[in-house]
């Protein structure tokens, strides 16, 4: 039968145009209820003209993800019309690109706060109505530049990192009460990327060829912690990985022998994905055991 999200209500941020209104259009097609969230009212009622003319049911959000207050209101606009919050994709996002030796501090702090705390604030509405429902889905918008780099990008990489993190913690606290939490790394034109690229490498990234992977970790049967890329059709998944590293011991020569051997402490063979933070340091402690009592 296909994924099928009639049961469920969806709140989408930034979803005026681009990649958002492409993620709301696709959710509502498998059924569910939308919450077209933007600052630009007059484009998140363009996105829902556009759903109900297909059949759909969806309301406009006019709110800025940095406001919380006015987020919580969206939320309860939300609640109070169809009772229930299933999905949450935060997808809304600025850029402010300039070399780090340029880049002034208020640039840095205000991409923090769009796509972190945006983030943040709009998880915070949902969560408890989530917890008390027993499910929840919730997705995080990464990005390659914050896992890999890019030139130029120092706040919105820091910013798309950050997410990351918040999404291995919230998928662990989530877990009991039925929240998945995931991220998407997306490759798309949109107007975010107008300029960036030549038109060229932007011609096969239609937003909307990214926004089946929204779909998927919308639905019941979605992971949880997983990073997803997509573009052009393509899907990927990235891991925060551990090697099996080299146990080196205590003494003043133990910088230099790491320095020495770091090429066999990097090395990819038997790596592992940890399921918590900890196993950082429990595995620290038996490699240190096993030498002591060897």
């Amino acid at each position: 039968m296909g994924i099928d999200l009639s049961t469920r209500v969806a709140i989408v941020t930034g979803a005026g145009a681009g990649l958002g209104a492409a993620h709301a259009i696709a959710l509502a097609k498998r059924g569910a209820k939308l919450v077209v969230a933007d600052m630009n009212g007059e484009a998140a009622a363009a996105v829902v003209a556009q759903i109900e003319a297909a059949g759909g049911e969806a309301m406009a959000a006019a709110a800025s993800v940095t406001d919380f207050a006015a987020v919580q209101a969206m939320c309860e606009d939300a609640l109070s019309r169809w009772g229930r919050i299933d999905i949450l994709v935060n997808n809304a996002g600025i850029l402010r690109d300039k070399s780090f030796a340029k880049m002034d501090l208020d640039d840095f702090r205000l991409v923090l706060d769009v796509h972190l705390m945006g983030s943040v604030n709009c998880t915070k509405a949902v969560w408890d109505t989530m917890r008390a429902q027993n499910y929840g889905r919730i997705i995080f918008t990464t990005s390659s530049s914050g896992l890999y780099g890019n030139f130029g990008q120092a706040n919105y990489g820091a910013a798309k990192m950050a997410l990351v993190g918040l999404m291995q913690t919230l998928a662990i606290e989530g877990e009991r009460y039925g929240i998945r939490v995931n991220c998407l790394a997306p490759s798309a034109a949109t107007a975010m990327t107008n300029g960036l690229y030549a038109d060229e490498m932007l011609a096969g990234l239609g937003a909307s060829l990214v926004s089946p992977a929204v779909v998927a970790l919308a639905a019941e049967d979605a992971p949880s912690r997983a990073i997803l890329l997509a573009g052009a059709g393509s899907f990927e998944q990235a891991h925060v990985t551990m090697t099996r590293g080299l146990f080196l011991g205590d003494g003043e020569a133990v910088a230099d022998t790491l320095l020495d051997r770091l090429a066999e402490v990097s090395a990819r063979d038997g790596e592992r994905i940890p399921a918590r933070g900890e196993e950082q340091y429990q595995y620290e402690m038996a490699a240190r055991a096993d030498k002591v009592n060897a």
